[in-house]
């Protein structure tokens, strides 16, 4: 509150955004260091050492901002790994968690609820579906899309029992469970964690020669893959890739799962990644950022012929379909179409990646890539580590990860403005210009 009236006089003055946020960053930075190192020490001391975080500490978020225990403000250009769409702490969906809270949050489904119904009629309606299973975590949706891909198989493709094989793509990533892990390509996922579940099958990424040669195998129910690989890179594959798969699984019965969870609700700059050939899966996997990132929601969504094999004991789930997320989830479909945030992303996300491939060296930075606001740059090893610079972005006010060490994302919420994408851009430059090869 200290620092409210003289930031509101600046702007009065209209003085640029660059030197406002500057401002606001030196004003906010006056606690002591120590609080920081605090919160971390009591972190390592008793949660299990699963993730190693950057070295900051968010205390509050609006926006594409975020504030640290500090009080210094950052840009998220990571924005819950692309689950914060609608940006942090929306003031329509955290006034509807309030007015839902406050009446109804959760029962079972051992009971209808009132809220259900109104949801399933939503999102069936605006991804054109006939039916939807909610859950909670992306990685939920995607254990569920193989299960109803699976009871497919056998009910209807007359698979052998226990034979069903659902191929995947190397450099896939969607969760952490057994099923997951067991699909996985990466070492550090999957060692020390077997016996693995069987029934997958592993082809390359974007290589339709590839997936036509799995597809003969007649026990095949099922290809599930990311539109655009997240987690594996931001690989975006060839602009006729999707409508091949699409192809292919129409003439080989086989169901084509769609993992959404990241590149769907309007990241892409389109509804659904899918879009962008103008394609339809068989089975739908959206999630992430569907009730705003406030609660975990997922869904699958598909039609009667394989939907309706499921069937009561089936499948399941305690959260699944909770009034207070279903609450969460409309108002946030509301708000995606309201403030237009699949145009801003497709606008900023052409921007970003201009900006970059003008501005960045060659020699450094080979490679931007993605679309909408899902990006990455590939870093030229030669460089140093991409942790490294993802701590010199953050000490200069951008906070984003490396996805392994020479590829960082770049997934900001789709709120952001053309002046917070430009400051964005000039931290990025300015940290990719001061880099020296590594001796």
């Amino acid at each position: 509150m200290l620092f409210r009236k003289p930031l509101h006089e600046l702007f009065q003055k209209k003085i640029n955004c660059e030197n406002v946020t500057t401002l606001t960053r030196t004003l906010f930075s006056k606690k002591s260091k120590k609080v920081t190192k605090e919160y971390i020490d009591t972190e390592k001391a008793h949660a299990a050492h699963i993730y190693e975080p950057l070295p900051v500490v968010i205390d509050r978020g609006e926006g594409c901002n975020v504030w640290d225990v500090e009080g210094k403000m950052y840009l998220d250009f990571l924005a819950g790994y692309a689950t914060l769409n609608t940006g942090h702490c929306h003031p329509k969906i955290v006034n509807k968690m309030k007015e839902q809270a406050s009446k109804l949050h959760h029962t079972c489904r051992a009971f209808y609820n009132s809220v259900l119904p109104s949801f399933s009629e939503c999102v069936t309606g605006m991804f054109n579906y006939e039916k939807v299973i909610p859950m909670n975590t992306g990685v939920e949706g995607g254990e569920t899309a193989i299960k109803i891909a699976r009871r497919w198989g056998y009910l209807r493709k007359k698979i052998p029992e226990n034979e069903a094989i659902v191929i995947m793509a190397e450099n896939n990533f969607w969760g952490r469970t057994m099923s997951a892990i067991s699909s996985s390509t990466n070492p550090i996922m999957y060692q020390h964690f077997g016996p693995f579940m069987p029934g997958f099958a592993i082809i390359p990424f974007n290589n339709i020669k590839a997936l036509e040669e799995a597809l003969c195998n007649p026990n095949v129910c099922a290809f599930m893959v990311e539109p655009i690989q997240g987690e594996g890179g931001v690989n975006v594959p060839c602009d006729t890739y999707l409508s091949a798969v699409r192809k292919l699984c129409s003439e080989k019965n086989v169901l084509w799962i769609a993992d959404e969870v990241q590149t769907g609700l309007g990241r892409t700059g389109y509804l659904l990644a899918c879009d962008h050939e103008c394609v339809r899966p068989d089975l739908l996997i959206i999630g992430k950022g569907l009730a705003g990132g406030i609660v975990p929601v997922s869904t699958v969504l598909g039609n009667g012929e394989t939907m309706h094999l499921m069937t009561p004991g089936t499948h399941g789930s305690t959260f699944g379909g909770n009034p207070l997320a279903c609450s969460l989830a409309m108002t946030t479909l509301e708000v995606i179409k309201e403030e237009k945030l699949i145009e801003n992303a497709k606008n900023m996300g052409q921007k970003f990646r201009c900006e970059l491939q003008c501005r960045l060296p060659k020699d450094i930075v080979p490679i931007v890539r993605g679309r909408g606001l899902l990006n990455a740059i590939q870093i030229n090893p030669a460089y140093g580590n991409a942790l490294n610079i993802c701590m010199q972005l953050k000490d200069k006010g951008l906070l984003t990860k490396n996805m392994d060490s020479c590829t960082i994302r770049f997934t900001p919420p789709l709120t952001i403005d053309e002046c917070q994408l430009r400051e964005a851009i000039q931290i990025i430059s300015d940290v990719i210009h001061s880099l020296k090869p590594v001796c």
